[in-house]
């Protein structure tokens, strides 16, 4: 399984396909939870999405799916 802790999203270009799938996943499953509850799960600080709010990881989920195409 590819490990995304501590990578820097701001760089996605060095990620390569298994890590990008992998965060894609992730922010996926975040934005559910933003959906399903007022108050999702606190993520810890070596999480690449903590502190990123619902817009935020919905314009990253976009940045992601340009990367893999490449």
């Amino acid at each position: 399984m590819a490990n995304i802790k501590l990578k820097d999203i701001t760089k996605l270009e060095t990620w390569d396909a298994k890590e990008l799938r992998k965060l894609r996943m992730t922010i996926r499953n975040r934005i559910s939870a933003f959906e399903l509850t007022d108050s999702p799960k606190k993520l810890p600080e070596n999480h690449p999405l903590f502190g990123l709010e619902i817009g935020e990881c919905n314009e990253l989920l976009e940045k992601v799916q340009r990367a893999e195409k490449k």
